[in-house]
C-alpha cells in the first residue's frame, strides 16, 4: 500500500530490510565500544581519524577470530591492547597469553601498553604506537639492485 503524498509504502507487502543477523563477536564488540575504560577512551581520542599522524587508521573493539581486541590497525596488521590492573588478576594473564599466541600465529603484531602510561601521557603513547605500526615489518639486509643492474 502506498501512503498518500509520500510515494512510500507501509512495508506491509514485505521485502526490504529484515533484521540483519550479526556474528556474536560483532554484537559484543559493539557493546564494548559503548563501555570503554577511561584509558581506552583517552587513547582512542588520540588515535581516531589519523589524529596521531602518519595516516595510520585504527578501529576500536575490533573482533578477530574468537577475540575482541582493544584497537586494530589493518594496514600494519597490528593489535594494540591497553592493560590495566584487571589484566594481572585471576585467569586474565593466561587468557592474554592464549590470545597473543592466536594473534601472532595468524600474522598479527601485538603491542601492549599500560593503562597507567596512557593516563599519564596519552599523546606520547599514541605517537609511539603510530611510529611502531608505521615501521615496515620486514627489512632487506642489503638494498635490492636497480632494475637492469648486474649483481656482483
Amino acid at each position: 500500500m502506498i501512503l498518500p503524498g509520500t510515494g512510500r509504502g507501509t512495508g506491509e507487502a514485505g521485502g526490504g530490510g529484515g533484521k540483519q543477523l550479526l556474528r556474536p563477536e560483532v554484537v559484543t564488540a559493539r557493546k564494548l565500544r559503548r563501555a570503554m575504560s577511561l584509558p581506552e577512551v583517552m587513547l582512542w581520542e588520540c588515535l581516531r581519524g589519523g589524529r596521531a599522524g602518519a595516516g595510520a587508521k585504527f578501529r576500536r573493539q575490533h573482533p578477530i577470530g574468537p577475540y575482541i581486541v582493544d584497537f586494530y590497525c589493518s594496514a600494519a596488521k597490528s593489535v594494540i591492547e591497553v592493560d590495566g590492573e584487571a589484566h594481572d588478576r585471576g585467569g586474565k594473564p593466561e587468557h592474554d597469553r592464549q590470545r597473543d599466541a592466536f594473534l601472532k600465529e595468524n600474522g598479527y603484531q601485538v603491542l601492549r601498553v599500560s593503562a597507567a602510561e596512557v593516563m599519564k601521557a596519552p599523546d606520547e603513547v599514541a605517537s609511539a604506537i603510530v611510529a611502531r605500526v608505521a615501521a615496515p615489518l620486514h627489512r632487506y639486509a642489503v638494498p635490492l639492485p636497480a632494475s637492469g643492474e648486474d649483481v656482483r
